[in-house]
């Protein structure tokens, strides 16, 4: 399932920066994502892997001064931690409700 940044910022109330169409299929650590995947960063401590990173789309505090240019496109959020957790929730919420197999009770005429 593939999702784009402006609808994850819409289920996290996030601001974007950069491209609202860029599609994330899964997600990563910062220091480890790739093309197609969401990262975020909480921790100043990791911040030089916001400026390397290879993933699409990464979730940011709205407090973070960049100090480099940004490849991926920003969501930004009060807190980042909070926001990934609640997209999380939300994800699987999504996943526990797809349908699958044979409903009951099912007529073939």
């Amino acid at each position: 399932m593939t999702f784009t940044a402006a609808q994850i910022a819409l289920l996290i109330n996030g601001k974007i920066e950069g491209n609202a169409g860029a599609g994330v299929h899964s997600f990563n650590k910062i220091e480890e994502a790739k093309e197609g995947q969401l990262a975020f960063l909480a921790n100043p401590k990791y911040e030089d892997h916001l400026y390397t990173t290879e993933a699409s789309v990464i979730i940011i505090n709205e407090s973070l001064e960049l100090k480099e240019k940004v490849n991926g496109t920003l969501i930004r959020v009060p807190d980042a931690y909070s926001a990934f957790a609640t997209l999380l929730t939300k994800y699987q919420e999504m996943m526990s409700q797809q349908l699958t197999g044979i409903q009951q009770p099912s007529y073939i005429a």
